[in-house]
């Protein structure tokens, strides 16, 4: 079994490791002696966890249950993960905001205090350096979250930016919160478990809002978000209340939440549409073709003013030349790189995620196909194994999303 999840842990980490393969080498691909690990490793150990590498850190893959009834557990009770591997950062001062609009393409000036949006970081080419997360606390300081795989390669991407936009004069620095951890508390008893270990009331706090709160005693950073398509929330603690909170999340809920590791969480976000990075998103790939239109903001598509904006806003305006779809499939489940086929066995794109799902007991998967042939119903042919299987254009999410949103 050991063996089967190690090779498991690094198939994931091989997929968030396709930039620069020498720096995947190096970073990804580590001894056990080498991983880093969070502060809740001891206590994933003792709670049965089976720990893999995973971008640099050792960290569990699944625990006592498998991930077939893990990924069922978190859309009918919840789940809590430990995302600590995860880089939460915080921008301050007055041109924080200008100065993180020349990265991403989210309006970050037009939101609200208090409210935050998926975004993208792209390149001068407008592709995908990463996805991120990103919060106005207040209009001077701005908190985002990045990933594991790309946190080496967004910090000296946004460091070498904020040299240049500082030189000029402007006004924004960063802190990284390396003495944070980051919980997230997903499925339908997340919000009544942890409304136990809070006075606030949770109930005004909808999808996509931030606020800073004292939860089980420690101040927290809490964000009602998550990488499940269930409603849930991202808590930054202090690394020194982490185990605390976490045990104190498992005790309220009887029983009913339980800790839940990277294989149930790539199931659970295949199930709600959502793009891994390095999978799904790469630096050659633009939101746009992702299917991430929407996180472009109106007042951004009319001025432009993020890197790679000149590609973007053409493909907007023409239509991109592939565009990534849902697909369900027959035969065995298809995999990253899997070969799409017409019907006439034409090359017309490839897979970037697929699997068996454990809700929907059928196969599905994402991947990038022609413009022209990626509505809902077209047919397809999928490659597993150099053996063609019928697929279908589905829509995404194949399991609809439960965000908390007002009525």
């Amino acid at each position: 079994m050991r063996g089967s999840l190690w090779h498991l842990g690094q198939s994931i980490t091989r997929r968030v490791a396709q930039a620069d393969k020498k720096a995947a080498a190096r970073r990804f691909f580590a001894s056990e002696a080498d991983l880093k690990k969070t502060v809740l490793y001891d206590f994933h150990v003792a709670h049965g966890g089976k720990m893999v590498p995973f971008a640099g850190w050792s960290m569990p893959i699944q625990y006592k249950d498998s991930i077939m009834d893990s990924t069922v557990n978190c859309r009918q009770n919840g789940s809590l993960f430990d995302v600590s591997h995860m880089c939460g950062l915080s921008l301050k001062g007055k041109d924080c905001v200008p100065f993180l609009e020349k990265l991403v393409i989210a309006d970050v000036a037009g939101l609200a205090p208090g409210t935050g949006t998926l975004t993208v970081l792209t390149n001068e080419k407008g592709g995908a350096i990463d996805d991120s997360v990103i919060t106005k606390v207040k209009d001077d300081h701005i908190y985002l979250v990045v990933n594991a795989g790309c946190r080496d390669k967004d910090l000296a991407h946004i460091e070498e930016h904020m040299k240049a936009f500082k030189s000029k004069g402007g006004d924004v620095s960063w802190h990284i919160h390396d003495e944070r951890s980051l919980l997230a508390l997903q499925g339908p008893l997340a919000a009544p478990v942890l409304q136990h270990l809070t006075k606030e009331d949770l109930s005004k706090l909808y999808f996509g809002e931030f606020r800073i709160m004292y939860i089980n005693g420690a101040l927290c950073f809490l964000t009602r978000t998550g990488y499940t398509g269930e409603d849930g929330f991202e808590i930054s603690v202090p690394s020194e209340n982490a185990v605390d909170l976490a045990k104190a999340i498992l005790e309220k809920s009887g029983g009913k939440v339980r800790l839940t590791g990277l294989g149930a969480r790539d199931s659970l976000r295949l199930e709600a549409g959502l793009c891994l990075y390095g999978n799904d998103m790469e630096q050659h790939i633009t939101p746009v073709e992702a299917g991430l239109t929407w996180a472009i903001g109106k007042r951004r598509r009319a001025e432009g003013g993020f890197l790679g904006a000149e590609v973007i806003l053409k493909q907007l305006e023409e239509g991109p030349s592939i565009r990534r779809v849902g697909f369900t499939s027959n035969g065995p489940p298809p995999r990253s790189h899997s070969e799409i086929q017409d019907e006439k066995g034409n090359n017309i794109g490839e897979i970037t995620s697929g699997g068996f799902s454990p809700c929907l007991k059928k196969n599905i998967a994402m991947g990038y196909v022609k413009s022209g042939l990626h509505k809902a119903g077209t047919k397809a042919k999928i490659l597993v194994r150099g053996k063609a299987y019928d697929g279908v254009v589905t829509k995404m999410p194949f399991v609809p999303t439960k965000y908390y949103k007002p009525s």
